[in-house]
Order: structure tokens, then sequence, then C-alpha cells
């Protein structure tokens, strides 16, 4: 190639990369005016701010609960025998003599009225004894008979009145078998599951009732404590004996699988003797009015109890957000600079976190718009009061 030729080819590649230069230095040039003019353009947010300070706060402690009427009781028959009439339905509420099922009766009734004839041969055999004594009388008086005639006479009528005891009692007992052939609910309660079908033959050593019939005026309410917690609860409340802190416990609140409130509260009754050793934790009892019939055996729930904490931190749960699992607010430091902290949950009280660690008395929190703060931004404090704030939405 023509060295003039080379010389021109290279003038031209310096000139292109000269212009490339100038080109990517006016574009970095405009890039960092436009960046600066943009952080110029947006002055400090103001956002409302709050001062935290101790105060009396009321937290709630959940335990998984299962429910059972106060009486659930096993519908069984008395005497064998096949299934005659079924006079209720599964599911229904029954009062207190109301007839459940009918057992055939025929064999019983039999039986009865054997007895009952059995009962009227002896009254007879008694008052024939009764007339032989009563003629013995006149004529051993006269030594006409000998006393030996008389006792054996006397005897005979002992004899008889003892037979007619028995088949008073052969009656009775007959009788009563006729009146267990209709089985009749002992409580007022609604009825579980009725398994036997009419002709069914059922007797009292049958491994399955009839039916059960749970009484749910009121319901008792069963949940358990862990030995943590049992030792807290012994710890909380005043008394000499677990019984006296049960006392001192306040009404509890139920709540159904839904996540409703039960509008009725409960009252802790009792709590077992021994922890059960398999899942290590001991049972409570507490007991609701059940004035509507809306709770059922076998309904489930959670049992809340309320728990007072005195002079803790609250801090609003909107003021507060969430990080690898923990809990931070933004503080307002010097400058009105922000900063992330984080915090201890001891628990919560409606819409409110209650701290145990993490704050101080007198620490300034950004209340809303966190979602656009991070660490070392400056804002303009809007002050508010935390108080004001709890009066308009109780704790």
């Amino acid at each position: 190639m023509k060295p003039m030729l080379v010389l021109k080819r290279m003038k031209n590649v310096i000139a292109a990369m000269g212009g490339i230069f100038i080109l990517s230095a006016a574009l970095s040039a405009c890039t960092n005016s436009a960046a600066n003019s943009g952080m110029m353009a947006f002055p400090p947010q103001t956002l409302p701010v709050f001062q935290v300070h101790p105060t009396n706060a009321s937290t709630t402690e959940e335990y998984t609960a299962s429910l059972e009427g106060t009486k659930n009781v096993d519908i069984r028959p008395q005497v064998s025998g096949y299934l005659q009439q079924i006079y209720v339905d599964e599911g229904a509420f029954v009062h207190k003599g109301q007839p459940l099922f009918r057992i055939d009766a025929k064999v019983y009734q039999a039986q009865l009225d054997n007895a009952k004839a059995n009962l009227l041969a002896a009254k007879a055999n008694e008052e024939n004894a009764q007339i032989n004594v009563s003629k013995l009388q006149p004529l051993l008086q006269a030594n006409v008979v000998s006393d030996v005639q008389m006792k054996s006479a006397q005897a005979a009528l002992d004899a008889s009145k003892a037979s007619v005891a028995q088949a008073e009692a052969m009656v009775q007992n007959a009788s009563i078998n006729v009146g267990y052939t209709e089985v009749t609910a002992p409580v007022d309660g609604y009825l579980g599951k009725i398994p036997y079908k009419l002709g069914s033959l059922v007797g009292s050593t049958d491994a399955q009732p009839l039916t059960v019939l749970s009484e749910v005026a009121d319901v008792y309410a069963y949940f358990s404590m862990s030995e943590q917690d049992f030792l807290a609860f012994k710890d909380r409340y005043k008394g000499a004996t677990v019984e006296d802190k049960i006392r001192q416990m306040p009404p509890v609140q139920l709540v159904l699988s839904n996540g409703s409130v039960y509008a009725e509260k409960g009252k802790v009754e009792t709590v077992e003797g021994q922890f059960d050793k398999n899942i290590g934790a001991i049972s409570f009892r507490v007991l609701f009015p059940n004035p509507n019939g809306l709770l059922r055996t076998g309904n489930t729930g959670k049992i809340r109890i309320p728990t007072q904490q005195a002079q803790v931190m609250v801090v609003p749960q909107e003021a507060t957000f969430e990080l690898q699992d923990k809990v931070f607010v933004f503080a307002v430091g010097d400058s009105n600079k922000v900063a992330s902290k984080p915090i201890s949950i001891a628990g919560t009280s409606g819409n409110y976190y209650l701290v145990k660690g993490g704050l101080n008395t007198g620490d300034k929190l950004v209340y809303t718009g966190l979602d656009r703060l991070r660490d070392g931004v400056v804002i303009v404090p809007q002050p508010m009061s935390l108080d004001s704030l709890i009066t308009a939405r109780p704790l």
C-alpha cells in the first residue's frame, strides 16, 4: 500500500475517535447537570412524627380450645329388644322426659302380666292362711286344738305374706322393664348421631349407644398451657393457691373458627392437677353461657385471655415495617435525619405493638410514609400526639 494512502487513513481514524470522546464528555456533563438539578428540585418530605412514652395497656394471649357440653350423656337401652320406634332425628333439640326411642315391649308386657297373676295367687293364699288362723284362735282358747297347731297355722300365714311381698316385687320389676322399653331424654340438649335403624336389635351391653345427648345451656371450653406459660400464669395473679389465682383471672373471650368473637364471655373454673407428660401441658376449663345454642359439642376455637401491662412503650403498627422477620421503626435524630431501629415486641393490643426493647422515652418516630424513607434522609417533622391517636383509636 502507498505511504500517502496509509497516512490519510490514520488521520481519519484519529479524527473519528476524537469526535466520540467529545460526544461522551458532552453526554456526561448533561447527565451530571440533570442529576444535580433533580436533587435540587425535591425538597425534604414533611412527615408526621410522634414521641413515645410509657403507658398502661392490655395484651391478649390465645390458646387453642375444644368445646363440650356440660353434660354429654350416652343414651343406652336398659333392656334388650328390637327397636320399634324412633321418635326424633339426629341433631334435634329435645327436652328432659321427651320420648326418643321405643323398644318392642311384648316380652316385657307378658312378664308383667304373669307377675300380676302370681301376685293375685299369693294374695289368695295369704287370705286363706289368715282365715285358718282366725278359726283356730277361739279353739285354742277352748283347749280344743293344741298350741302346735296354732303355731303351724301362723307360720303358714307368715309364709303367704312373704310370698305376696315377693310377688309385688316381681310386679314392680316387670313394670320397670316395661317402662324401660320407652327411652326418654334425661336432660335438655341436642342429639348426636343415631347409628341404629328401625328393627335393630339393641341391648344394654352394646358398645355403641343409641345416641349421645349434649346439654349445652352452658358449654365447657378446654385449653392447655405449656409449662412455661403456666409458670408465668402463677406469677401474674395474686393468691396462695392455684384456685385463688384462677379466681383473680378476668373474664375471657372465645374466638370462633371463622375468626369472629363469641358474644358471651367465659370464666376460667378449674385446672387439672397434673401435666400431661406426653405433650408437657396442663389443661384448663372455661364455662361459657350458651343461651342461643350457638355452641355445640365438638366446636373448636381459641381462648383469648387479656393481660394488663403497666408502663410499656406503645407504637402504632403502621409506624413499623418488617425486614427479615424483624420489626423496625424510623427514628428522627439530629438535623432531622431518620435512621431505622429494630424493636422487640412484647405483644399486641388492637392495632398497636407493645415494645419491650429498642426504644427510650422521648424517642421521635415517623408515623406514616415509611415506604419513601431510607437511612440518612432528612425530613421536615410534623409533630403529632400519640395520646390523641390512642384516644381516637383505643388500645
